[in-house]
């Protein structure tokens, strides 16, 4: 019977609850690979992305899944569950302040002779993050020549390639000021179908790579002068946030800076930064 439901072409959902057993393999799973905490209270939100996978190849129990996952050994499958778990909030702009800082800061270190810029948008999504920071960093060099490298980074595949496509709806692009948008945006379609397609000045600056922010030590070359990592420590335990704290100290160069989420600190998570304003510090 179980054989007839698979086949048919109407998925109806799991066939029965996911055990605690099951959610647990699923969360240290998760865990292992990616540094992501999910306490009991997430089991409805796991099943929820679970669900969207398991439809799409036709599976009606959870461990089945799960069992799919751990025999893959391409690591595929164990993508997409990632890909699904993973929260990719973003947007241009998005805690505007940070770019308010760095604008000026920028301009005081282009004056002082600087000729070579490095930075990280270390969780970059959909890519509205580093093609943002890349907008302000045009602004700042004007007619200068730097050497400029952005390098946007994410666990999830998925929201990497629309990174990498660059291109967006034109509600996606609302909070862009009107003169960044015509200057580096490129329009198409019609007033109610409009999509943003990044420029090739935006894009010469960005490296869109695969990275998982729990393997240590970082395979990333050095030394940064910013380092953007916004929302996204609040997902990892402490232990975790400690060692990637560390790691930025050590990637991020003596005067760079590291910006991070709103809602978090790097209270308690080790020395080697001073705080310039809530959620911007400096590397000492």
């Amino acid at each position: 019977m179980k054989t007839m439901i698979k086949s048919s072409l109407i998925w109806t959902g799991p066939t029965e609850e996911m055990s605690t057993s099951v959610f647990e393999r699923f969360r240290d799973l998760i865990y292992d690979n990616s540094g992501i905490v999910l306490a009991e209270n997430k089991r409805p939100l796991v099943k929820a992305r679970i669900q969207k996978r398991m439809r799409a190849l036709r599976l009606l129990e959870y461990n089945e899944y799960l069992t799919q996952v751990m025999s893959d050994r391409t690591g595929g499958e164990l993508q997409h569950l990632l890909d699904a778990i993973s929260t990719n909030v973003t947007s241009f702009y998005r805690e505007r302040h940070h770019f308010d800082f760095m604008g000026p800061m920028l301009g005081n270190w282009l004056s002082q002779g600087m000729s070579r810029l490095r930075i990280w948008s270390a969780a970059c999504s959909t890519g509205e993050e580093p093609y943002t920071i890349a907008m302000e960093v045009l602004e700042a060099l004007g007619q200068r020549s730097v050497d400029v490298k952005i390098l946007a980074t994410d666990l999830a595949a998925k929201v990497l390639r629309e990174c990498q496509e660059g291109e967006y709806p034109s509600a996606r692009v609302e909070p862009v000021p009107s003169i960044m948008r015509n200057k580096y945006l490129i329009r198409s379609g019609d007033r109610h179908h409009a999509t943003y397609t990044v420029s090739k000045e935006l894009r010469r600056l960005v490296f869109v790579r695969q990275f998982n922010l729990v393997k240590f030590p970082y395979a990333v070359k050095g030394p940064m002068d910013l380092v953007f990592c916004r929302n996204v420590m609040i997902y990892f335990d402490r232990d975790t946030r400690c060692e990637i704290v560390k790691e930025f100290r050590r990637i991020l160069r003596p005067g760079g800076y590291l910006f991070v989420g709103h809602s978090e600190s790097l209270t308690g998570l080790g020395g080697g930064f001073t705080v310039v304003r809530p959620s911007i510090y400096k590397r000492v």
